[in-house]
């Protein structure tokens, strides 16, 4: 089983970056998906998640309005819209998977994906 995180890269305060993360090994739509982040100096933090079929998400505070979650079943991929980007949303991103999306919000999914680097400059 593998996660691809890709997308990260240098972007204006105030900008946007789309995050995809392409999964393999096993059947998708049987996992809830999540993305996570670690900036520097700070431990890794629970950013977004989404069920199974898409029906449902979570997000951390800081983020809601400004980044959505969403998974194309189809092709085997989650993707994090980040809009309105500030400098602290500057971290390391990281896909991750779990069969509960419970699991994923508290942080404690079954699988870690690469991360993607996503820096913010003021």
């Amino acid at each position: 089983v593998q996660l691809q995180a890709s997308g990260g890269g240098l972007v204006q305060d105030g900008g946007s970056l789309r995050l995809s993360c392409a999964a393999s090994g096993r059947t998708f739509s049987d996992y809830a998906m999540g993305w996570f982040r670690q900036a520097p100096g700070k431990e890794r933090e629970f950013v977004a998640a989404i069920t199974r079929s898409g029906d449902s998400t979570r997000y951390t505070g800081s983020v809601k309005g400004r980044f959505t979650i969403s998974r194309d079943n189809a092709k085997n991929t989650v993707y994090l819209q980040m809009n309105t980007l500030k400098p602290e949303d500057t971290a390391v991103y990281y896909c991750a998977t779990d069969r509960f999306i419970g699991r994923l919000s508290r942080g404690s999914p079954e699988l870690w994906g690469q991360g993607t680097k996503v820096t913010v400059s003021s």
